[in-house]
């Protein structure tokens, strides 16, 4: 029968695993919170931002922006986390308890998944309506609820299973390094889980990005071809860029270090490059919100409205709401212009 060690000391786990605690504040730990802290409360003020536009504004209140705004919650959510590590890190670490331990890997856990799935969700949805030639999807408000709804079950899952059993504190030979209370083969399963949906929305994107290419080629040819039409299918394929770009960047480094972990890879120095990437990962969630809302023309107008509330009415920052007539918005609706979210 095994003996579980469940009466003892964060620190006790942390010797097991040979994970260094200090008892007092480095200069590395220091400039490391303040980073942390800065990064989490641009986090939380640029997410807050785009929840505040989606809700105010009731041209938002469509398919793809409610999957934007559940984005920017468990982005704002991946702040708070972020910012409940930075409170209990460095020295502070040795003082928590084994529940509070828990309590902050599993908000970080939760988070981070429920973004990345909501990354996942919205690719699809482009994908959807690129290759139906839609503004939005036919997508009822109850489906989004219920899509909404299974995304945070599953980040909820995900981020609760060590607390509740797949952990390692009854089985210390199992324990990970950068994670001393996990199992390693939880760090496998997390990491190939969120390397998986990053595979699925390389090739959702990819798909968007040739059949954009190929469009475009063929609608160049034609007289009628509508520049608008080519102006919003260029800016479709600079966002899939950037959105590809900035997720390789932020997540693939960290899921390869939680996976050389999790595999017990010894000669690997994955402790040395723990924080950082964990920063990296982090620093996703505010350029989610820059790549999926700030390039949208209308949602940095209502921003500009939000930010000038309390500037005088008739301040030059007063937003102005520009009217198409009814032949622009035929002629860009038949031709399949996305005159609101074309940059997503």
């Amino acid at each position: 029968m095994r003996h579980c060690f469940y009466n003892e000391t964060v620190g006790f786990f942390y010797n097991n695993s040979r994970k260094e605690l200090t008892t007092y504040w480095r200069t590395k730990d220091v400039l490391v919170v303040a980073l942390g802290l800065t990064v989490s409360v641009i986090v939380l003020l640029t997410n807050l931002l785009v929840i505040t536009a989606i809700v105010i504004n009731r041209r938002f209140h469509y398919p793809i922006y409610y999957l934007l705004g559940n984005l920017a919650a468990a982005d704002l959510f991946a702040g708070i986390a972020y910012m409940f590590l930075m409170f209990h890190t460095g020295p502070r670490t040795a003082e928590l308890s084994l529940k509070t331990w828990f309590i902050r890997q599993s908000l970080l856990d939760t988070s981070l998944t429920a973004s990345v799935v909501n990354l996942l969700a919205i690719a699809v949805e482009r994908h959807q309506t690129v290759f139906t030639m839609q503004l939005h999807s036919k997508m009822s408000n109850q489906r989004v609820t219920i899509l909404i709804f299974c995304i945070w079950v599953t980040a909820l899952l995900l981020g609760l299973i060590p607390s509740y059993g797949w952990h390692c504190l009854c089985a210390l030979d199992k324990c990970s390094s950068m994670a001393p209370l996990y199992s390693r083969s939880y760090l496998t399963f997390w990491a190939i889980s969120n390397l998986v949906i990053f595979l699925i929305m390389v090739v959702v994107y990819t798909h968007i990005f040739i059949y954009v290419k190929r469009k475009m080629t063929r609608m160049s040819k034609h007289t009628s071809f509508h520049p608008r039409y080519k102006e919003t299918m260029i800016s479709l394929v600079k966002t899939v860029t950037i959105i590809l770009s900035a997720f390789v960047i932020c997540w693939t480094p960290g899921q390869v270090v939680l996976l050389l972990d999790g595999l017990g890879c010894k000669s690997c120095n994955v402790l040395a490059v723990e924080k950082y990437v964990l920063l990296l990962a982090e620093i996703n969630s505010l350029i989610n919100a820059i790549v999926y809302s700030y390039r949208d023309t209308e949602m940095r107008s209502t921003f500009r409205r939000i930010l000038c509330f309390p500037c005088p009415r008739n301040s030059k920052y007063t937003p102005t709401v520009v009217k198409l007539n009814t032949t622009d918005r035929g002629t860009l609706s038949h031709n399949g212009h996305f005159t609101v979210d074309s940059s997503i």
